[in-house]
């Protein structure tokens, strides 16, 4: 062979191989993702948030709220899964997220039976959007063909957690801001903030409204009713809960939209969504909401995923490897 030949072969060689790091590198979701190295990935993580569930409606509640909460932070990447040591600095300390965020241990148990089924193959950020979308099926909401493909983060950032998550007192126009900061529309707004349909919220974060602090459209008897286990002193009763949707809060369905036309939605940020005609729609129509919703979650599963080479396939989700 001459030595030109040879030239061009290893540069051929050497364009192939930067050609598959570049696709890989940028690797898209794919809701198949795993139908071959890990076929049976979806019955095993429904089984665990099943029993999960069984146990306690409002887990179903905070797994999604994981999900959202991981990726409002440098996108979804399970950097809220880890936790702090003497070294690193996590997530789940800062203020959205400290003594309100919940179900790790769900999370553990589905990881553990995932590495039983497949090692070493499944992400901790893709069992989370699993889990998220398996919570609302059981509890009776849409269902969709969830993307998979994300990798774990090896980083997280309580900074980012303080300033991107959105908070219970935000405005229309601060919530309009924090979405589309991660790209995503008034429709992804509205239709996610449906997820308050069921769960419930500590009284921190409705004392202000319901005691007429901030914001005045709030109906009378619904105020009253909320202060008898939410006292105005911040000294007792912080934790308290209430339902965040007052008819059905364990089960996946519109009453929340509904609520917040009757001035009976129990966040600031709740009520705020009565300035959308997009609120009044999903009121009226169920399958408009449920199929809005699913979209949303999808948008939101786009944030920033990490794929390919970056990032790694956890071993454990609380550490990285």
């Amino acid at each position: 062979m001459s030595s030109s030949s040879s030239c061009s072969s290893s540069l051929t060689v050497i364009f192939v191989v930067f050609y598959l790091l570049v696709v890989s590198s940028n690797a898209q979701l794919t809701t198949n993702f795993y139908s071959s190295s890990c076929p049976n990935l979806h019955s095993t993580v429904k089984s665990v948030v099943q029993s999960a569930i069984n146990r306690e409606n409002r887990m179903g509640a905070s797994l999604l709220r994981l999900f959202f909460h991981d990726c409002f932070v440098s996108g979804c990447d399970g950097s809220l899964l880890l936790d702090d040591t003497s070294t690193f600095t996590g997530e789940k300390m800062a203020r959205p997220n400290n003594g309100s965020v919940r179900g790790f241990e769900v999370i553990d148990q589905i990881k553990s039976a995932v590495e039983n089924a497949c090692p070493g193959i499944v992400s901790c950020a893709d069992i989370l959007a699993i889990a998220a979308r398996d919570s609302v099926v059981i509890l009776g909401g849409p269902s969709w063909n969830v993307k998979l493909g994300r990798r774990d983060a090896r980083t997280a950032s309580q900074s980012a957690a303080n300033n991107n998550i959105p908070q219970p007192t935000f405005s229309l126009s601060q919530l309009l801001s924090s979405f589309e900061d991660q790209g995503l529309s008034i429709t992804d707004l509205v239709a996610l903030s449906g997820a308050h349909t069921i769960g419930q919220a500590r009284c921190t974060s409705f004392r202000n409204r319901i005691y007429n602090e901030i914001g005045y459209n709030i109906d009378a008897s619904f105020a009253k009713t909320r202060q008898a286990n939410c006292p105005r002193s911040s000294n007792s009763g912080d934790n308290n809960l209430a339902p965040l949707d007052l008819q059905t809060p364990t089960y996946f369905d519109n009453d929340y939209y509904k609520n917040i036309i009757s001035q009976k939605g129990l966040l600031h940020s709740d009520q705020e969504l009565s300035m959308k005609a997009l609120t009044e729609g999903y009121a009226n129509n169920l399958d408009t909401f449920f199929s809005d919703f699913a979209t949303a979650m999808n948008n939101m599963g786009d944030i920033k995923p990490l794929t390919g080479s970056n990032g790694e396939i956890r071993k454990n989700c609380r550490m990285i490897n």
